[in-house]
């Protein structure tokens, strides 16, 4: 396992900012680490990154653990933190530079650093300085920064925060590329990231984790509650609609019905339909979305 993690707790005083959480992920893996503001994500990354000591449980990145071997695990990781910390006045390529002779690449810093250039895209900024790029760019020369050392394992923290959508576009596509290689553990409140790259999903909610799994298996987690919505011609007698299997909630918007029920339903809708008469235009049956499912799971 690239990331194992087992019971990892970090208090702060009186406050438990994280409560024994424990999960894994190795290769191949996109992870995305979901929660709301203060559910003790960053804290997480913090402690794996070796960045801040946890209060008691363990972890280990690629077999070190961040305890005995955290100079080893050091190397085993590129980190971007979600403020990115540059040089602004530093050229791109300079910068890269800088940086690998930093991370003691010797000889291999200047091949590295053109590579890097390279992969993230950042070839036509390459003469520029950092502080002249616009914050796509600049989160590219972070991920540049992060994978000089051509770690194992991606800690990104938002990394698309404050992003136009075009740039959102531009670091998705790039982290997936990534990911195809590499283990990549990434935090976001953007949950179409989520459902566009990962391919799994760990949500924690106060310290503590409520959910891990894939994607797929998250979205199976609630469907017993299916959302059908039905258009008829015209208004149509709800009370018969209520009256259908498994109906929970019938809500009407003119000759629209959103219907909520504990099973798909459309069979007898279609039924009822073709009794009465009701000349049906369309119907659809509406999945869970990751949003939904995010909510439920953080608002109990």
């Amino acid at each position: 396992m690239s990331i194992a993690v087992r019971n990892l707790t970090k208090i702060y005083g009186t406050q438990k900012a994280l409560d024994s959480i424990s999960f894994q992920t190795g290769p191949g893996d996109i992870l995305g680490f979901l929660g709301p503001n203060g559910a003790g994500k960053s804290t997480t990354m913090k402690i794996l990154t070796c960045y801040l000591p946890q209060t008691s449980g363990s972890a280990t990145v690629c077999g070190f653990d961040i305890n005995k071997q955290s100079v080893e695990v050091r190397r085993q990781i590129g980190y971007l933190p979600e403020l990115n910390p540059l040089y602004t006045d530093m050229f791109v390529k300079e910068y890269l530079l800088f940086s690998a002779e930093a991370q003691g690449l010797g000889k291999q810093a200047g091949k590295r650093a053109e590579e890097m250039i390279e992969r993230v895209g950042l070839t036509p900024e390459r003469k520029k300085k950092i502080g002249q790029l616009s914050k796509g760019y600049k989160q590219r020369v972070g991920l540049a920064q992060a994978m000089l050392h051509n770690p194992k394992v991606l800690i990104l923290d938002e990394p698309t925060s404050g992003l136009d959508p075009n740039q959102v576009v531009e670091i998705r596509n790039l982290i997936k590329e990534i990911g195809k290689d590499k283990t990549v553990l990434f935090s976001t409140h953007i949950m179409q990231e989520v459902e566009a790259m990962c391919n799994r999903v760990i949500i924690i909610n106060k310290g503590k984790l409520v959910a891990d799994e894939s994607r797929e298996s998250l979205y199976k987690f609630l469907k017993a509650d299916v959302r059908i919505t039905v258009e008829f011609t015209q208004p149509v007698d709800i009370a018969l609609i209520k009256q259908l299997p498994a109906v929970q909630q019938v809500k009407q918007e003119g000759a629209r019905y959103i219907i909520t029920c504990g099973r798909d339903i459309r069979e007898h809708i279609s039924s009822v339909a073709m009794q009465h008469r009701w000349i049906l235009l369309s119907m659809q049956l509406e999945d869970n979305s990751l949003e939904e499912v995010f909510q439920k799971l953080t608002t109990q």
